[in-house]
């Protein structure tokens, strides 16, 4: 690839955006930051009852096994149904559900059902409750628990994936189908534009 084509492929995708100068960085000291995150309503038996909280620092683990990981303050009400079932779900809302969704994370189920909010459903797990409007649920058995200071991070081995026919494209969840909500300096977004194919749009810049 020539100069003059490698000058145009980068003036394409950073057209939507400043090009930082990297004289001006500033230190901002240790903190937990990511740019965007999903937002989750993790699931779990309390006291025999179903409740959800909404965790945004959750994400994929691994492949194979298939595993996702969710990271949870030890006060939180949901720490407790974790513990004692060792079974947990997430479920990704869309951006319809943006309200409840906020909801679950503004109130605790010690002092609330929140359960009664949604239609309740199980899968193969008895005590992990799934939430039926949302578009896409996991279903997952505890694997290991990492007591990392202020947060659990909890891997789960997922079970079982429950999705709307509707939000499916050739057997798998459509992105832009689920419609989910992203998570970001305390407010919350849609997915926006595709910039481009991951795992293609950069073979451009290859040497050779």
């Amino acid at each position: 690839m020539s100069e003059l084509g490698r000058t145009a492929f980068r003036d394409r995708f950073m057209s939507a955006g400043p090009i930082l100068n990297v004289m001006n960085k500033i230190s901002i000291g240790p903190r937990p930051y990511m740019a965007a995150m999903p937002t989750v309503l993790v699931g779990a038996t309390v006291g025999g009852e179903p409740n959800f909280m909404t965790a945004s620092w959750a994400g994929v683990a691994c492949m194979e096994p298939p595993m996702v990981s969710v990271a949870i303050n030890k006060a939180r009400h949901t720490e407790k149904g974790i513990a004692e079932n060792k079974v947990f779900s997430l479920n990704i809302p869309a951006a319809r559900n943006a309200v409840e969704s906020d909801f679950c994370g503004i109130v605790s189920g010690k002092n609330e059902d929140k359960a009664s909010n949604f239609e309740v459903f199980y899968g193969k797990l008895a005590s992990a409750p799934m939430i039926e409007t949302f578009p896409v649920n996991i279903e997952c058995e505890l694997y290991h628990t990492a007591d990392l200071g202020s947060h659990n991070l909890h891997i789960g081995k997922v079970v079982d994936v429950h999705a709307d026919e509707s939000c499916l494209t050739n057997g798998a969840p459509d992105t832009m189908k689920v419609d989910p909500i992203v998570y970001s300096n305390k407010n919350y977004y849609r997915v926006g534009e595709t910039l481009g194919k991951a795992y293609s749009i950069g073979k451009g810049m290859r040497r050779l």
